[in-house]
């Protein structure tokens, strides 16, 4: 259905998040869940074959318009700004609440070895860590874990497209080389 793929672009395009195929579900209530993957997978093809400046991603949990790599010099240029960087200590402590989660502000103090207050503020303030529960124990130590921004902000799917322990060192070997 060639209005089913318009309606559906239109809404990727207009979202700001990515929108997942339930979200979809609910906005086209009498559209089966099969053709609404189906434009999906349509679109995606359609952007990929096309090889030009936007191509549609699957990433946390949804779809989203991503730009090329190839333009980011000149989407910086247009928007006045540098890239979004984290720090050493940020990306570190974004590693350790994105492969031990859920995790205690504790743990993550004992892999790091310093404290991780003001990190884990400032990861809590860019919306790429958020609280997730609290232990069952004396003090009711907070929990926390990453969230959908994460998952965009890293182009991933899901959490189980985290690079493996063996593949991290196998890129750290293969730089080395280099």
């Amino acid at each position: 259905m060639k209005d089913l793929k318009i309606i559906i672009e239109s809404l990727v395009y207009i979202s700001e998040t990515p929108l997942s195929v339930n979200k979809l579900k609910e906005l086209l209530v009498d559209v089966p869940e099969k053709d609404i993957r189906e434009a999906l997978a349509g679109l995606a093809d359609e952007y990929a074959r096309r090889d030009g400046g936007i191509f549609l991603a699957e990433v946390a949990g949804g779809y989203q318009f991503r730009t090329a790599e190839l333009s980011a010099p000149w989407i910086l240029k247009l928007r006045g700004g540098k890239p979004a960087t984290l720090s050493q200590a940020a990306m570190e402590t974004l590693a350790v609440v994105a492969y031990r989660q859920p995790v205690l502000k504790l743990d993550i103090e004992q892999v790091r070895g310093v404290d991780v207050s003001a990190t884990l503020r400032g990861l809590l303030e860019k919306n790429l860590v958020r609280i997730v529960g609290r232990k069952d124990v004396p003090g009711k130590p907070i929990l926390y874990g990453t969230t959908k921004k994460f998952l965009e902000a890293f182009n991933l799917r899901d959490l189980s497209e985290l690079p493996t322990l063996r593949e991290i060192k196998e890129l750290e070997e293969a730089e080395s080389l280099e």
